[in-house]
């Protein structure tokens, strides 16, 4: 596997710290009692011309709807257009949001950041704000139409940089809705648990860590191997402690690795990420609609599959299986706690996900999490 670069390892292993200091450019001040924008910028270091409390946004990616459940107790309230992406939040979170608030299934739609942007529809909507996706979001021109048209938009990111950009752009959500304090605090609590890991293993050498394949939406048709490189999910693996053999291919986010390849590595740990998009095609599938059992079969059949039986991580049962949705997620604290156990037992047995979780709902969430959202493969 190629070494790491001094400056990546320093990024992941730093986190904490990086995260505690992110949102300093995303802070406002008041002047004779008025909120100032002045020092409002997005997450392209673009200054906003935004005076707060921002009360209508339109959102290309659902899953920004929460983070703003993070900080707001009436989050849909905030929101003039969504994406509507349901399979993102996952069909059971999404009929949560509506049961709280079911003016979300009337509200105006506008495309995903996976589609096209569109201009008119977010015009259409009339908000004061557009939250965009960082990475695919609208282009220039189309940014620059909104500006005209007064609609001042903002890039963000929870997923594609999660370490470099996820507190910052909740700093920046609380500065323009007025939650700055709930923002800080979620911030406070992430980051606090960011260290726990990262100081844990700071010290260890590669020897000491596990080989890991992860197949990103495992049994999502007959072939495998779709799978994780550098960013995203990837850096979750290297943050607590594992070498993932994704990396060492694929140079972007995600990709698809060949089979002989990942038989001929012989991962010490698999792990299959799925949800209920995937029931449809026999997929691993988790989640409140599913017991424990059900997504152990699932888990079971897909790592029972052509070549990856052969697996010693399967032959020796560290299969392990976790939600899509709760690692592209605004509490992907809780995923990595889960990763952490599974990737260093020893390190880690006294993390606690399921409490984290539980914190997380009581102290935080406008719309709690329910029911189960990873699990192990047990001889059966």
């Amino acid at each position: 596997m190629m070494a790491m670069k001094p400056g990546r390892r320093a990024l992941l292993l730093g986190a904490a710290a990086l995260l505690a200091g992110a949102g300093a450019s995303a802070c406002t001040r008041r002047e004779g009692g008025v909120a100032s924008s002045s020092l409002l910028t997005d997450l392209r270091d673009r200054p906003l011309a935004i005076t707060p409390p921002v009360t209508k946004l339109s959102i290309d990616d659902s899953r920004f709807l929460i983070a703003l459940s993070l900080i707001h107790p009436d989050p849909v309230s905030l929101l003039a257009a969504w994406a509507g992406d349901v399979n993102r939040l996952s069909p059971e979170i999404y009929a949560a949001y509506l049961a709280k608030s079911p003016v979300l299934a009337n509200l105006p739609k506008t495309p995903s950041s996976a589609a096209a942007f569109n201009v008119e529809a977010v015009l259409g909507a009339q908000p004061q704000v557009a939250l965009v996706s960082l990475d695919s979001g609208p282009t220039d021109t189309q940014a620059a139409q909104l500006e005209q048209a007064g609609v001042r938009v903002a890039y963000i990111d929870f997923f594609q940089h999660p370490f470099e950009n996820q507190s910052r752009s909740l700093t920046l959500l609380g500065a323009m809705t007025g939650r700055e304090e709930q923002a800080e605090a979620y911030n406070a609590f992430r980051a606090a648990r960011l260290k726990t890991i990262s100081d844990r293993v700071a010290g260890l050498k590669d020897d000491q860590k596990p080989t890991v394949f992860l197949e990103a939406h495992a049994g999502n048709g007959p072939d495998c191997c779709n799978s994780v490189g550098a960013g995203n999910i990837g850096d979750y693996l290297t943050f607590v402690g594992a070498r993932n053999i994704g990396a060492e291919v694929l140079k972007q986010p995600s990709g698809k690795l060949n089979l002989e390849f990942v038989v001929e590595r012989d991962p010490d740990i698999y792990i299959a990420t799925g949800g209920p998009h995937l029931e449809k095609v026999g997929g691993f599938v988790v989640g409140p609609k599913y017991d424990v059992e059900t997504s152990r079969a699932s888990l079971r059949r897909v790592a029972g599959r052509r070549g990856l039986s052969t697996l010693k991580a399967v032959r020796e049962n560290r299969v392990h299986g976790l939600s899509h949705q709760l690692i592209n997620s605004p509490i992907d604290i809780v995923a990595t706690e889960v990763l952490a156990r599974w990737i260093q037992p020893e390190l880690f047995a006294d993390l606690d996900p399921r409490a984290t979780l539980n914190t997380i709902n009581e102290r935080f969430l406008a719309v709690p999490y329910r029911g189960d959202y990873w699990t192990d493969l047990v001889p059966a």
